[in-house]
């Protein structure tokens, strides 16, 4: 069913044509929807847009896809995969009580993971677009998801990190040295993750051993995974290179996937995969997805549907695979599609709360190009809310800029500036390690980190 949507403002009327168009003209400024030519004309057109959608059943959702189900298998997967029961509580409000009800102080950490398969990317996305930045965090805090491999991540208290040691020419000692200075400031119970500077099978399995051998040699309860294609884990899998977690780029729409070589029977297998070699400890979770606003507009598989709700929708391809790990690179892709800081921030608060309300173990990758309207301090800004918002992870490189993406993000300083400022710990089999060896302890670092460096240091030469 079709519907038409007007409401009346200031003495003129603003109707859109369709729930899709709806969609679009609410969500907050950002220079892709312009770019798409999809964003709302003004101010007042938005806010508009936004008071009627408001008013728009979350059960219409279920009936009014954006994208054809015929023609998309996101979209498939959204409708066949929906849980009635769980959506039961919520099923007679509108976008706008969704809101009060999301809320309410009633509306704990146990309620909103009992409904979460019941909302749709959809549902996620409208809510959030009438929400303020306070209303995202405040209910992205009260969702709280855990998952599980070497160690624990989402637990009450806790604050983890990716240890990012990138190198430009992938090499061996560059990595390590960057591992072992990573280590010494608590970063690391996300994954050890590394973006390969090429994505072929020798370099992946080169640095993959590298990581196998330092986690075994320490002891390190974490998991490690270099960020290559789909496909290349699954042959790294196949002649025994030692796998913990399978990484994939993702997107909201088909053919946004079909752009990155993949589909949703090849997530499938390489899941299936990683599970058959067992190497967790503690827990099986073992994808890793990434996502960010603007993938399906770069790919020409948006369908007309504005980038906050093509990234929901990723979601739910996360979703359906129970991720250890996933994280928006929110601000990578650069100012055509989010142009200065202050979308930046709003689009990685969405993000969050989105990915949250779904039921995902939701990280960010605080991060900027050098030709954005943005600087450090926006991103602090940015950093910080999410800490309040319950984010489950953030990345940790040496410095804040990348010499391998060539983009500014998070260092391992800005790890412990969360864990300090918000009172929050690592993964708990992360932090014994880190006690045992005599690097942290009670919220800090301890005074021995030179001494150890050197010992690790001189190990590994």
């Amino acid at each position: 069913m079709k519907y038409g949507f007007s409401v009346c403002t200031g003495g003129k009327t603003h109707s859109f044509k369709s729930l899709k168009e709806l969609m679009a003209k609410a969500s907050p400024l950002r220079s892709g929807d312009v770019l798409a030519g999809i964003a709302a004309a003004n101010y007042d057109e938005r806010v508009a847009a936004q008071m009627c959608l408001a008013d728009v059943p979350l059960a219409q959702f279920l009936e009014d896809m954006l994208v054809p189900y015929e023609e998309d298998e996101i979209t498939r997967l959204i409708i066949d995969s929906h849980d009635k029961e769980a959506f039961a509580p919520i099923k007679g409000l509108s976008v706008g009580e969704f809101r009060d009800w999301l809320l309410r102080y009633e509306t704990d950490s146990e309620v909103l993971s009992k409904v979460s398969r019941g909302i749709t990317p959809e549902m996620a996305a409208a809510v959030s677009k009438i929400m303020s930045n306070q209303d995202l965090i405040l209910v992205a805090s009260k969702c709280k998801v855990v998952t599980a491999f070497r160690d624990t991540l989402g637990l009450k208290g806790r604050f983890s990190s990716r240890l990012q040691p990138n190198h430009p020419f992938d090499s061996a000692k560059g990595i390590v040295a960057s591992i072992i200075d990573g280590l010494m400031y608590g970063v690391g119970d996300a994954v050890i993750g590394v973006n390969p500077a090429t994505d072929n099978l020798k370099t992946a399995e080169r640095i993959l051993r590298i990581l196998d051998e330092i986690i075994g040699e320490y002891s390190i309860p974490t998991q490690s995974c270099v960020l290559s294609h789909l496909t290349t884990t699954l042959s790294l899998m196949e002649h025994s290179v030692p796998v913990d977690l399978v990484f994939q780029s993702i997107g909201g729409t088909e053919i946004t996937n079909k752009n990155f070589g993949v589909n949703l029977s090849m997530i499938r297998e390489a899941r299936e995969a990683a599970l058959s070699l067992k190497r967790g400890t503690v827990g099986n979770n073992v994808m890793y997805f990434e996502t960010g606003q603007g993938t399906a507009l770069s790919a020409n598989g948006h369908w007309g549907v504005d980038m906050q709700t093509c990234e929901a929708r990723a979601y739910a391809v996360a979703r359906e695979f129970k991720p250890l790990l996933v994280n928006t690179v929110v601000g990578f892709i650069g100012p055509e599609y989010l142009y200065d800081g202050k979308q930046i921030i709003r689009a990685g608060l969405e993000d969050h709360f989105c990915a949250k309300l779904l039921g995902l173990p939701m990280g960010c990758d605080v991060c900027y190009t050098n030709h954005a309207d943005t600087d450090q301090d926006e991103q602090d800004v940015l950093l910080t809310l999410l800490a309040a918002a319950g984010v489950t992870y953030t990345m940790g490189i040496p410095g804040w800029g990348d010499i391998m993406l060539g983009n500014q993000t998070t260092s391992f300083h800005d790890t412990q500036y969360v864990r300090q400022a918000f009172k929050l710990r690592p993964a708990p089999e992360f932090e014994a390690w880190l006690e045992k060896m005599g690097i942290y302890a009670d919220f800090k670092l301890l005074n021995t980190r030179d001494k150890i460096l050197t010992r690790l240091l001189k190990d590994e030469n």
